[in-house]
């Protein structure tokens, strides 16, 4: 199946269920926050706060910082200082597992579907974190089918078989499976065709304005994602450099020569 489909598979039927914020009152607010690998600070004191609802893009140069930042906030690695709060209430230090009932789903950079099982058995482990019946879960299921109709035209091929496109519909469905309030997409375009990619970013604006996602953007091409977000942040050398509106920075020529390379 051609990376087309992720067009397609696009379009939705029906609301994130329980994920969904609508009325302005989630957010993620990331304060001070310190964190890094051994002796190297990735991360110096960052503060970035994602309005409800909207798409915050976090931009920058390669060792920026940007992939280390939704690292922290997911809990893959703990901050040393700082504070990470969703919807004013403390998850810093949390592990992911428990991140993730918090309310925050973490797609990675790299299509990280797990090749040797199916769509449907990759799918089923953003269900892990479940406590409800089979029957939500079956329905939960169907859902994303709906959502992404090319998944559930090979539930049951190997997720080895997917195209670029349709693999990042795959991480992006897992998560939703989540049910989460905020997501955290790291460079879904990598990879992808030109094409492909405006089709991810298009999929992208949809989770935010149809379903009321807070979304966390980070993303190597600069343009493209300041084109679909509400507000931008740019990181160097671990540090904010710039924050404000994305039609601000889009605008900031001096900015996007030092630091967004367009």
């Amino acid at each position: 199946m051609s990376d087309e489909a992720v067009s397609n598979g696009a379009a939705s039927n029906g609301a994130v269920s329980n994920g969904a914020v609508s009325n302005g009152a989630e957010a993620l607010a990331v304060e001070g926050l310190v964190a890094g690998y051994g002796e190297v600070i990735a991360l110096d004191g960052v503060t970035v706060t994602a309005a409800a609802s909207g798409i915050t893009a976090v931009l920058g140069a390669n060792g920026a910082g940007k992939t280390t930042l939704l690292r922290a906030i997911s809990g893959m690695i703990k901050p040393r200082r700082g504070r990470i709060l969703l919807a004013d209430h403390d998850v810093t230090g949390r592990s992911p597992e428990q991140i993730v009932r918090a309310g925050i789903a973490h797609v990675p950079e790299g299509q990280g579907v797990i090749p040797e099982l199916t769509v449907e058995e990759n799918l089923r482990i953003g269900m892990m974190s479940w406590r409800g019946k089979r029957a939500a879960r079956g329905a939960a299921m169907e859902e994303e089918y709906a959502r992404f109709k090319p998944l559930a035209d090979r539930r049951r091929k190997l997720a080895s078989t997917l195209s670029g496109g349709e693999r990042q519909m795959l991480v992006i469905a897992r998560a939703l499976l989540a049910r989460p309030r905020v997501l955290l997409l790291d460079e879904p375009s990598l990879g992808l065709a030109p094409r492909v990619m405006a089709q991810v970013m298009d999929l992208v604006v949809r989770l935010s304005r149809e379903h009321g996602l807070t979304i966390v953007l980070v993303e190597q091409n600069a343009r493209s994602a300041l084109a679909i977000a509400d507000h931008g942040v740019v990181l160097n050398l671990g540090r904010v450099v710039a924050s404000a509106d994305a039609a601000t920075l889009a605008a900031d020529v001096a900015l996007r020569h030092h630091y967004l390379g367009f």
